[in-house]
């Protein structure tokens, strides 16, 4: 009977819920956060790489917490140079057949079975995505927060960020010249997305969209 029940969605739901519950008792005090997404198969040669680290450095200097995907390649730049500034370190690791490796630059650790627990948890905490280059995974995370932001289910004024023009570009032609031109979403829907190019770049348009922080905090940066 308990063999059965183990192997039945019922159960299954009981593991969720024990990783919601994790989640919130481990990140309910992070707040102020922003989420960094990117690809982990970026090594340390990369330019992306160092701009995160850089980005992330800035960032925890000015009082936020950062939160990764916990892995490889841009989380483990984020998470690097979020443990170079005054914020707390995030990692949200997967669980999954390649098995991800966390990274060793957390303070805050967590692991996760279902993708949809831990994408709640990148948003619930956060101010701002910025998503750096990736793959699917990366591109999952960002048309979530788009969605989320188109409708309505957070807050319109949540920034999305995406980092490199020549990275992004070729997306953001065929979002305005296809999915725009057949009225599948509007000009207010690609306005929910901004480009940056630097770490100045987007450290400077989070004060434009936060100013009462930074009004409050009275950090300066880099």
């Amino acid at each position: 009977m308990i063999e059965d029940l183990k192997s039945s969605d019922t159960w299954r739901v009981f593991r969720i819920l024990s990783e919601l519950v994790d989640g919130f008792e481990a990140l309910h005090d992070i707040r102020p956060a922003i989420s960094i997404f990117g690809g982990s198969r970026f090594s340390e040669d990369s330019i992306y790489y160092h701009q995160a680290l850089k980005l992330a450095k800035m960032l925890s200097n000015a009082g936020f917490s950062i939160i990764t995907g916990g892995g490889p390649g841009i989380m483990e730049a984020a998470n690097k140079g979020a443990k170079m500034g005054k914020g707390k370190s995030i990692g949200l690791n997967i669980e999954i057949p390649s098995e991800q490796q966390p990274n060793p630059f957390h303070d805050i650790s967590l692991s996760f079975r279902y993708f949809f627990v831990r994408k709640l948890m990148f948003i619930k905490y956060a101010m701002a995505f910025v998503i750096f280059p990736g793959g699917f995974g990366t591109m999952d995370e960002l048309f979530e927060a788009l969605t989320l932001v188109q409708t309505g289910k957070v807050d319109s004024n949540f920034p999305v960020i995406l980092f490199g023009r020549d990275y992004w570009q070729g997306l953001m032609n065929w979002l305005n010249d296809s999915v725009l031109q057949h009225r599948a979403i509007s000009k207010d829907d690609i306005g929910i997305i901004h480009i940056a190019d630097s770490p100045d770049d987007v450290f400077e348009y989070l004060k434009q969209h936060h100013k009462q922080f930074w009004t409050t905090q009275g950090n300066n940066t880099k």
